[in-house]
């Protein structure tokens, strides 16, 4: 298997070691795999959630890691329960029981543990530099830290992040330096990819779901889920995945090619409406990002559209392929309500734009909202419209009682190093 970068026609290839470790392409693409294998669902033991990463993972890098050690990575990385809250087939898959109670726990701890072997292998080193409008920070920091010959330096903008992610992101320490940046999430992701660009600087790489080995462990989670609601249900469902810089729904659909019964693909926005302006349009415009509830989505420039323009080779093939709801703040609240009026379910304002979507667009359809993240991350919102508290995971308690360490600095890479 080779990798090839979204935006270089003659597709040269590089190795899985390579793809992973560089990050971004030499030309400022995202790496693709050269193609996609046909999962054989009958040899799958679908008792173990890691048994079914590493037999789906290993083809993708079966030349830089041998099997039994994808085995024991796929172990260590996913030792967390990955349940989908049945509902009469208007399912949920629940991504939010990892370090961290986020969905980038599945895909930061699979890399860290791939990037730590290869280096180990190579006898290098490597700086991580990450950009998160959110939960993406927290959860590499909590999978790199203390990995061997490897620093991560992680971005996020400067009050944007609920009280508890900002926790998660600043009280490791050690490998792990925080950096509070006066502007957006754009403006921190654009300082990654200028830094990446600059030849001066050697060593980085990146653990955004820019790569490939953070966004291929998400595909785990839609081939598992699907076939399970497949023999539940014998009906192929709708995923409707919240949605900022697309990596999640990008999995879902790299997840469907390698032949998952998937039906089709609702991306759930919140008012930062990118992609839904190019499907209403056929015109592709980056936008400035807009601060809303749902903050980890708070994205005007999605990187991974780049991965989901190369499946999608034009915008008739793309609109055939992809549809996007926008949710507005006041429909995150009266969904979060609902959900708790109705059925005493507590979720989160991401989760909420793919409920809200489900409800208004896909209602009776055979469906699975993802849930991206645990409501206690986002209690000063889910709180006071549900007059109640959210437990709080014993893990997310104890970074609370953490001290934060971080620097503000303006939206510029050089001050980084």
């Amino acid at each position: 298997m080779r990798f090839y970068s979204t935006r270089d026609k003659e597709k040269k290839l590089v190795s899985a070691s390579d793809a992973l470790l560089m990050g971004l392409a030499e030309d400022g693409g995202l790496f693709v795999p050269e193609y996609f294998p046909s999962i054989d669902f009958s040899s799958l033991d679908f008792s173990s959630y890691a048994s079914v990463a590493s037999s789906v993972l290993y083809p993708f890098f079966s030349e830089d890691i041998d099997e039994d050690e994808m085995k024991r990575i796929c172990i260590s990385a996913f030792n967390f329960p990955v349940p989908t809250r049945r509902d009469g087939g208007a399912d949920t898959l629940e991504l939010i029981y990892g370090p961290t109670s986020a969905f980038k726990d599945f895909g930061a701890r699979f890399l860290s543990s791939c990037m730590e072997y290869i280096l180990k292998k190579r006898g290098e080193k490597r700086t991580v530099l990450v950009a998160t409008s959110g939960d993406t920070g927290g959860a590499v920091a909590s999978a790199f830290f203390k990995k061997e010959n490897i620093e991560v330096r992680v971005l996020f903008p400067l009050s944007r992040v609920s009280e508890r992610q900002q926790a998660q992101l600043t009280t490791w320490g050690e490998n792990i330096k925080s950096y509070a940046v006066r502007g957006s999430f754009d403006d921190c992701q654009k300082m990654v990819k200028d830094a990446f660009m600059d030849e001066s600087i050697e060593g980085l790489t990146s653990a955004n779901s820019i790569n490939i080995a953070r966004l291929l462990p998400q595909c785990v989670y839609y081939v598992y889920s699907s076939y399970l609601y497949f023999l539940t249900y014998n009906e192929m469902p709708v995923f409707i995945i919240p949605s900022g810089n697309v990596g999640n729904a990008t999995a879902c659909y790299w997840a469907k090619k390698m032949g998952s019964p998937i039906k089709s693909i609702t991306l759930a926005l919140n008012s930062n409406r990118t992609v839904l302006d190019y499907l209403e349009s056929g015109v592709y415009k980056k936008r400035a990002s807009i601060a809303t509830l749902a903050n980890a989505m708070d994205v005007g420039a999605p990187s991974n559209i780049e991965r989901l323009f190369d499946l999608f080779s034009d915008y008739e093939e793309f609109k055939n392929n992809v549809s996007a709801y926008s949710v507005s703040d006041d429909e995150i609240r009266d969904t979060i309500k609902r959900e708790w009026d109705e059925k005493r379910h507590a979720i989160c304002p991401h989760t909420a734009c793919g409920e809200y979507v489900r409800r208004k667009y896909l209602a009776g359809l055979p469906s699975i909202v993802v849930a991206t993240a645990h409501p206690a991350k986002f209690y000063d919102i889910v709180e006071p419209i549900i007059g109640n508290a959210v437990a709080i995971p014993e893990n997310l308690f104890r970074m609370l009682e953490k001290k934060q360490e971080y620097s503000v600095i303006d939206a510029s890479y050089t001050l980084l190093f």
